[in-house]
């Protein structure tokens, strides 16, 4: 058996399957045969006799087979994960709910048009300082934090926007910790002088967009029922025009709905605005429930994303730039071995601030108590009820992940889709990963430093 040096993953020619071997998965390209060690995401180049023996192995004699086939052979060690291992970070990232309004009324919205289900409301300065405060005090010097602004529309909310970001740039070059700003608009209300401020204070800024004019403006009508697709064309080229030489970033996200059935052409019409990328997501929970995706729908956007995907790995073969955010993300975390407890940070090290203060999991829980984590202004955050909500979504701790081979790259899935939905999404990110990994393979064959 010939070993790769790569200390990456890689997936299998089943990846679609509901359940498989739960430490390691067999899959092979153009390129030859490879293998996937759960554990630590490791991958390696293997002849085609030993990833049958795997195969058989764990069909015969289940998971302890399987282990002691890759025992025998110096690929299990120490566990990368452990199920005890989740005590809980330190939080360096907020996201703050400024604005629990919105002056769109997109169908999907999993927001309720921004409020939350609740009366729209604004963050008054009180709450933004303590949260700001509260955030810059659990950061030792010399380290790292993140602040985002969200809705509803965070533009709506400008003075505040702009009053907060400067108080808490202030305040992290004074404790000598490195903020990064994110905000996640409509761009309706962006003008040159709000391009100026967020270039200024090198804003990661995200886009939401939905495509071409006709799809755009049918899911992301304004409020009193208009088009909204030229409005925001009309406003972005201040803000377009500053990434890179003033350290702005500015990219788009799609939300792929039921109406989405040409979903290149769609990142295609993104890309060509000229955003740093694009990346899209499902809509899974949704106000208008004939927008939201099902089990059957997320394996048609399973064949569009590849389709993309293709078209990004012979377009970047080709030194040509496709900046399609999805498959860049899941390369870079293929190539540095990524495994993780969790999905993402939420209710770890990153959580949301609503309106009234009050902190949940992540911006996507404001307003749900069952991921109410603290407030701001009556003793901050709750690691008693942090590790309460976190420990159980352990992904070995949950089913069916911790059988499940993509289980340390996947993570779980994300929490609050896994509790509104289910896991209708298992098969989707199963074949996604299958692709991407395939892909890498291709791709540092073909160009071995690509990812340096």
């Amino acid at each position: 058996m010939q070993l790769a040096s790569v200390p990456v993953s890689a997936i299998a020619r089943k990846a679609a399957a509901p359940h498989g071997p739960s430490q390691a998965f067999a899959f092979s390209t153009g390129r030859g045969h490879h293998l996937l060690v759960a554990d630590g995401s490791r991958v390696y180049d293997v002849d085609e006799g030993f990833a049958q023996r795997l195969t058989d192995a764990a069909l015969k004699g289940g998971a302890a087979a399987e282990r002691g086939l890759l025992a025998a052979w110096g690929l299990l060690g120490e566990p990368a994960i452990r199920p005890g291992d989740d005590a809980l970070p330190p939080v360096n990232a907020l996201s703050l709910a400024i604005a629990q309004r919105c002056n769109l009324a997109c169908g999907y919205c999993y927001a309720d048009g921004g409020t939350f289900g609740g009366a729209a409301q604004a963050m008054s300065w009180d709450v933004a300082r303590q949260a700001v405060d509260g955030l810059l005090a659990g950061v030792e010097r010399g380290g790292r934090a993140s602040l985002a602004f969200m809705g509803g529309e965070p533009l709506t909310e400008r003075a505040l926007l702009r009053r907060v970001t400067e108080h808490a740039a202030a305040l992290a070059a004074q404790r000598g910790v490195a903020l990064q700003f994110a905000l996640t608009t409509n761009a309706t209300l962006l003008n040159e002088d709000d391009a100026r401020f967020l270039a200024a204070h090198r804003f990661t800024v995200t886009v939401s967009l939905d495509g071409e004019a006709e799809l755009q403006d049918a899911l992301r009508p304004t409020l009193g029922g208009t088009g909204s697709h030229a409005r925001i064309l009309a406003r972005l080229e201040p803000l377009l025009a500053r990434q890179g030489t003033e350290g702005l970033q500015a990219s788009a996200r799609l939300t792929v709905t039921t109406r989405h059935h040409d979903l290149r052409a769609s990142v295609e019409h993104l890309m060509g605005l000229g955003f740093h990328s694009v990346g899209v997501s499902p809509a899974l929970h949704s106000r208008d429930a004939a927008l939201a995706l099902n089990r059957e729908h997320m394996q048609g956007l399973l064949a569009q994303m590849t389709d993309v995907a293709q078209e990004a790995e012979a377009r970047w073969l080709r030194s040509e730039r496709y900046p399609f955010s999805n498959l860049l993300a899941a390369l870079q975390e293929i190539h540095r071995g990524t495994h993780r407890p969790w999905p993402c940070g939420a209710g770890a090290a990153y959580l949301g601030v609503a309106a009234d203060g009050q902190l949940s999991a992540c911006h996507r829980f404001v307003g749900d108590d069952s991921a109410a984590l603290g407030h701001v202004g009556q003793g901050g955050v709750d690691d008693r009820a942090r590790q309460a909500w976190l420990g159980p979504r352990h992904v070995d701790r949950q089913q069916p992940c911790s059988g499940c081979w993509a289980r340390y790259l996947c993570g779980g899935g994300c929490h609050h889709e896994v509790q509104q939905r289910g896991r209708i999404a298992c098969d989707f990110i199963r074949g996604w990963l299958a692709h991407c990994l395939g892909a890498y393979v291709r791709i540092t064959d073909a160009r071995p430093s690509s990812f340096d």
